[in-house]
Formats: C-alpha cells, sequence, structure tokens
C-alpha cells in the first residue's frame, strides 16, 4: 500500500512514519515546512518518490543536501500539490497544521484516495465542500483526532454488518467528546489574566505542537472538534456533549436512546488512532502499550466551564451560522493564538479577539474553497489582534 505523509516531521507525522514502518507499508511522497535536518533524515530512510517543503528556502538547501538521491524536490503550496501529480498513493494522511492543509485535502480528495485526516481546521473552513468533493471522487476521510477516532471505532463496532453511518443515526441519541481541559482545568477568568505561553503549553497528557496545545488550553480545540464531529457524523449540535476527562484514557463515547453507552478506551498514544486509519476496517497489532486496568488511575468526569472558556460555545454559534463563518473563525484564532505565543497578548484575548472578528464579518452563505480561502487571507492581511 502506497501512502503520502503531509507535514512529516510534525507529531502527526513522525508517528505516521512509525506506523508506516511497523505496517511495512511504502510511503511514496513527503511534506514538511522549514525542518529540513529532520526530513533529510526522513527521506534516506524511507525512500519516497517525491517531497516538498512549504518553505522555499529550506527547499533549496534540502535539494542540495540529497542531490544524490533520485527524488524530485518541490517547494511553496504548488509544490504540495504536485505530490500528487508525481506519485500515486492510496491513503493520504494530512498532518499539516491549519488552514495550509486545506488545498492538499481537496487534491487528495479529488484524486480519490482515503483521506486519514489530522487537519480538524479542514473541516471547520470548509467541511461541507469537502464532503461534496469526497462523494463527487469517490473518496473516503477516515478522522485521525483521537476524538473522532474513538467515535469512528464505536460506530463501525456497532454491528459489522451496518456499518453505514447514515443508517444508525436513528440508534444514537449523542456523542460525547473527551476534553482533558488542558493546561487551565479549574483556573477561574481572575487566575488567567497573567498566565504565558509557557504555562499553556504544560498539557496534562499530550504532547503536541505549541498551536494546538493552546487551542486546548482555550477549549477552541474542542469546539473545533464539535464542528468536525458534526460534520463527520452528520449530527447537529444538539447531538454532541462535551465532558472533561483529565485522564485522556477514554478517548469518546457514544451513547445510545436505550441509555447504553459505548466508549473507545487506550492510553494517550496518537499512534492507535493514525494506525487505524491506515488499517480500515482491519486491525493489525501495534507498538502501543495495551491498558493495565489494575494499575490505571481513577477515572474521573466533569463538566466543562464555559463562562471561564467560552469558546467552545463561539464554535456552537459558528456550525449553527454556517457559511463562512467557519474560516473566520479559524483565522482569527490561528493569528491570536500566534500573537499570544509571541507575548504579544494576553491569554484571555485570544477567545475575545475571535468573537470580535465573527461579529465583525459578514456572513457569505455556500462560499466556494476560493471564496473561503480569500476570507481567511483578508483577516490575516487586514487585522491585529495586538
Amino acid at each position: 500500500m502506497n501512502i503520502t505523509v503531509l507535514g512529516s516531521t510534525g507529531s502527526i507525522g513522525t508517528q505516521t512514519l512509525d506506523c508506516a514502518e511497523n505496517l511495512g507499508l511504502n510511503v511514496v511522497a513527503m511534506s514538511a515546512g522549514k525542518n529540513y535536518d529532520l526530513f533529510e533524515m526522513q527521506i534516506r530512510k524511507f525512500k519516497p518518490k517525491a517531497v516538498a517543503m512549504s518553505d522555499k528556502q529550506a527547499a533549496e538547501k534540502l535539494k542540495e543536501r540529497i542531490r544524490d538521491l533520485p527524488v524530485s524536490v518541490f517547494s511553496g503550496e504548488e509544490g504540495i500539490l504536485r505530490l500528487f501529480e508525481e506519485t500515486q498513493c492510496d491513503i493520504c494522511v494530512n498532518g499539516i497544521v491549519g488552514v495550509a492543509g486545506l488545498r492538499p485535502t481537496v487534491a487528495a480528495a479529488k484524486k480519490g484516495v482515503r483521506i486519514a485526516l489530522a487537519n480538524k481546521e479542514n473541516l471547520v473552513v470548509a467541511g461541507d465542500a469537502i464532503k461534496k468533493i469526497c462523494k463527487e471522487n469517490g473518496a473516503e476521510i477516515i478522522p485521525v483526532d483521537s476524538e473522532h477516532s474513538a467515535i469512528f471505532q464505536c460506530l463501525n463496532g456497532i454491528c459489522p454488518t451496518e456499518n453505514d453511518i447514515g443508517s444508525i443515526q436513528s440508534k444514537i441519541r449523542r456523542l460525547i467528546l473527551t476534553a482533558s481541559g488542558g493546561a487551565f482545568y479549574g483556573k477561574t477568568t481572575a487566575d488567567l489574566h497573567n498566565v504565558t505561553a509557557s504555562d499553556a503549553l504544560l498539557h496534562p497528557t499530550w504532547k503536541m505542537g505549541s498551536k494546538i496545545t493552546v487551542d486546548c488550553a482555550t477549549l477552541m480545540n474542542k469546539g473545533f472538534e464539535i464542528i468536525e464531529a458534526a460534520k463527520l457524523f452528520d449530527v447537529s449540535s444538539e447531538k454532541i456533549d462535551v465532558v472533561i476527562h483529565r485522564e485522556s484514557i477514554i478517548h469518546s463515547m457514544i451513547e445510545f436512546v436505550d441509555s447504553s453507552v459505548l466508549a473507545q478506551m487506550s492510553l494517550p498514544d496518537m499512534r492507535i488512532a493514525i494506525q487505524y486509519a491506515l488499517t480500515f476496517p482491519k486491525r493489525a497489532e501495534s507498538p502501543v502499550i495495551p491498558l493495565d486496568f489494575t494499575s490505571l488511575p481513577p477515572l474521573t468526569f466533569a463538566k466543562p466551564d464555559y463562562e471561564t472558556f467560552r469558546a467552545p460555545l463561539l464554535c456552537r454559534q459558528v456550525l449553527r451560522t454556517g457559511g463562512s463563518c467557519g474560516a473566520v473563525l479559524n483565522a482569527s484564532n490561528e493569528i491570536a493564538v500566534e500573537a499570544f505565543l509571541q507575548n504579544r497578548i494576553n491569554f484571555l484575548h485570544i477567545t475575545d479577539f475571535v468573537e470580535k472578528m465573527l461579529d465583525k464579518y459578514p456572513v457569505v452563505s455556500e462560499a466556494t474553497i476560493d471564496e473561503l480561502l480569500e476570507t481567511d487571507k483578508k483577516i490575516r492581511l487586514e487585522e491585529r489582534p495586538d
């Protein structure tokens, strides 16, 4: 089986390559951002036919360093898209962070391949459009987010002869997404005025990139996941609940109409979700340590504090409104998180800025991919959260 790994030097990408090696898959193409040192090592190990780097200067340095290898090197967004023309893959794992992953997802969908999607921003910005393109071209999306993989696994575990998600909606009362609560769980608004980026990056259970870790701290990540779940599983926001589960052992649950609950459990290791997306509908041995129930800490659950962490409420509003709201939400959040990481704004201003942008920009109904990306570009050019 041939796979393409987008964002191979990031957290999802490196773990995907671990899974590919474990499963004996053939990596035909890879992309990265700026880290040409790690990327060179990956290229020499997995021997893809074509690679791309979003940073053009990094691509030039890489090209010089691997000129002894028979591999094509491309650069920029167009270079990443060219990977789909230069190689043939069965599965594309998209681990590119943010809206930068949108056009590659569309390109993979148009090729009719399986998309193992770790980029939740794609569905936040353009979920309906992506699903339409997938349907037209016979592509499928398998979620890699741990929460959505858990829901997907539960849904496909209901009955082996009834795996069409649309046919089982009548049996489901709600989807329950679990959340660690991030670095600031239990804090009040007064506690958060002077927290730093270093504080926000201290996630209790998962090791992830800085952007998504800050999103976990604001609970924006969980709000994005509400939107993602609604798009992936064709349910309304009213049928999606969130519960704080600090231990990150239960990754999400489904509740049936008879009040029975089915949960997916494992140690917090993304390789389970990644590997399931690669092997579905089959399962394979993995290097992940099995659960030892006799040594687990007590599993706790609590309601989210939406007064202090308002981001999920904004995301539910975006889901109800639709149109270009998702693009406004994502772009304003990305630039606000970047400003926070650069110590230009305080933590609380992230959500305040997103709310301000949602109020400022008019909604464009049934926006095309190009229109959504234009909205994204406009916000990045014109707005500053400082």
